[in-house]
């Protein structure tokens, strides 16, 4: 490989010909995929890591050939066309909503790789022979494969079909946000979640107020702890479930209570629910009687949750500065006068209601629905 940085990928955006397949589409007519590609694909799908083209060639003939082969449907947002190869890396980032260094960028033609280098100087780049390489690659081995990160391509895919409903629709955003019947469930993270949470530590970048990231172990005595609250969210609405999407750490004491840890997926980022968890965890504090402190370490990316922090209510209390601007930490106070409500176009089930639900049903029908869940 090269340009290796060993950050996380969470994309590998494939060229077609001499790389995903011997030969030339346009000149021969007759293409074959290079050896194990359908099991790198599924390997790599599996795991969470998302897939995509940029590939200069006619796409009905590409996307032919790959439905032919059966492996269309692994690919989000194709760039096939005969345009910069660098311009369809960042639609595909656009469309993706990630990092551009979590993107690895294969292709057998030096020049396409210089030039997506040049202009995107994070992304990953390496040579189509090296592919065999992907499956055993550490930076496409996530620790945890959970069923957000199994479900993770057919989740973009019905963000795309709310997009396209979004597009179309007439009328004021929170009339086709109500349209969407979300549901938003805020719940005390259970054993079963904890997988999930060390991903959304590890993946988040711009909804999360610290950019820590925490070990199974960790975040396991951080649930188990009389001190502290560990909050998982989950979203829904008419077209599936967002999967697990938010996490929030709040350390209890006597008369503070201190938000150490506080993300959302950017997927939701238009959804306003980093609102919501932050409302309900106000209110909480309010009927406790206590005050509410956040941490905030300014990153690179995550400006936005600052933004929210303030928008709410949020104030500087200290800044204790470090050598570096990464090891910055602000402490800022709630003004519990200034909880949000929980906006109309949105059901919140709160982590109480959760559990009275849970203590009126049947263990067997718990068990059950636990079976069928994805």
């Amino acid at each position: 490989m090269t340009q290796a940085t060993g950050k996380d990928v969470k994309c590998v955006v494939w060229d077609l010909d001499g790389t995903l397949w011997d030969g030339v589409l346009t000149e021969s007519g007759t293409v074959a995929l290079k050896p194990e590609i359908p099991t790198i694909l599924r390997t790599l799908d599996e795991r969470g890591i998302l897939l995509s083209i940029a590939s200069k060639n006619n796409f009905e003939d590409a996307a032919a050939k790959l439905r032919e082969e059966g492996l269309w449907d692994y690919f989000l947002y194709p760039e096939i066309h005969w345009g910069a190869k660098s311009e369809s890396i960042a639609r595909i980032r656009q469309n993706l909503n990630i990092g551009a260094d979590s993107i690895l960028f294969i292709d057998d033609d030096p020049f396409e790789r210089d030039e997506v280098a040049t202009t995107h100087t994070e992304v990953q780049c390496a040579a189509a022979e090296t592919y065999g390489e992907l499956v055993a690659d550490r930076r496409l081995i996530p620790r945890f494969i959970t069923s957000d990160s199994a479900r993770r391509r057919q989740m973009y895919v019905e963000d795309d079909q709310r997009k396209r409903a979004e597009e179309t629709f007439t009328g004021p955003n929170e009339a086709f946000l109500e349209s969407l019947g979300m549901r938003f469930a805020i719940s005390r993270a259970g054993e079963h979640d904890l997988e999930r949470a060390v991903e959304l530590t590890v993946r988040t970048n711009q909804l999360n107020a610290t950019g820590k990231t925490y070990s199974y172990e960790e975040l396991d005595a951080f649930r188990r702890s009389d001190r502290h609250a560990l909050y998982m969210c989950e979203l829904t609405d008419v077209y599936g479930s967002y999967g697990k999407i938010g996490l929030a750490l709040v350390e209890k004491n006597e008369t503070t209570w201190h938000l150490r840890l506080l993300l959302m997926s950017c997927r939701v980022m238009s959804r306003g629910v980093g609102t919501v968890l932050l409302g309900f965890i106000m209110r909480e504090a309010a009927r406790a009687g206590v005050r509410l402190l956040a941490d905030f370490v300014p990153t690179d990316r995550n400006r936005a949750m600052l933004v929210a922090f303030k928008f709410n209510g949020f104030r500087d209390t200290d800044t204790r500065d470090g050598s570096a601007p990464s090891d910055t930490l602000k402490i800022l106070e709630a003004d519990l006068s200034r909880a949000p409500p929980f906006p109309d176009y949105l059901v919140v089930t709160t982590p109480s209601q959760i559990e009275e639900e849970a203590a009126r049903t049947p263990v067997k029908s718990r068990q059950d629905r636990q079976v069928n869940q994805p």
